[in-house]
């Protein structure tokens, strides 16, 4: 048995870094949260097959719905788009007839863009299929764990955007989920 106080290195590598040093998996938050986000995107993605521009799209729809990012411009800023690429978005929103510009009474020059009552309907169900899916991702979770999970969620995303978490679109689209229809 070896009495030694130096650390352990990993062997065979330059300069190692002492294995106390190193992060073990089963702390590595970085990996934890890549391994969820890609198996996310890859369940909810089918959920959101024909909605314009997926999980993005679907995202700025809840936004839209709930009111709170008005412009194409604010709605850019809030989700961390380019605002080219929001002019995008919203062109293929409006196609897929979820959403439409109209002319802002307070400033005739810009353009709101706000929800049809189609994009309406069809965000009822689409927050269905997500929330489906976010259950099958959770699955290893028990229903009252997943409801703490996603508190934790939010409360760290909210704290981490400057956002009040009374007009969160995440908070909105739960909200739909745990309404009369489910």
């Amino acid at each position: 048995m070896s009495t030694s106080t130096e650390p352990t290195t990993h062997p065979g590598t330059p300069d190692a870094l002492p294995l106390a040093a190193t992060p073990r998996r089963h702390e590595d938050l970085g990996w934890h949260l890549g391994v969820l986000l890609r198996a996310y995107r890859a369940t909810v993605e089918d959920a959101l097959v024909d909605v314009p521009h997926g999980t993005r799209g679907y995202q700025v729809l809840v936004s839209v719905v709930q009111g709170d990012q008005p412009t194409q411009l604010a709605l850019a800023e809030y989700h961390g788009i380019d605002r080219t690429v929001m002019t995008y978005l919203v062109d293929d929103l409006v196609a897929a007839g979820l959403v439409e510009r109209q002319q802002n009474p307070a400033d005739r020059r810009a353009r709101r863009v706000v929800a049809t009552a189609s994009g309406r309907r069809r965000l009822a169900e689409l927050a269905t299929q997500v929330h489906d899916a976010e259950d099958s991702l959770l699955r290893v979770l028990s229903p009252e764990e997943r409801h703490t999970f996603r508190e934790l969620m939010r409360r760290v995303a909210c704290d981490l955007r400057d956002v009040d978490a009374g007009t969160d679109p995440c908070v909105v689209a739960e909200a739909e989920l745990s309404g009369p229809a489910r």
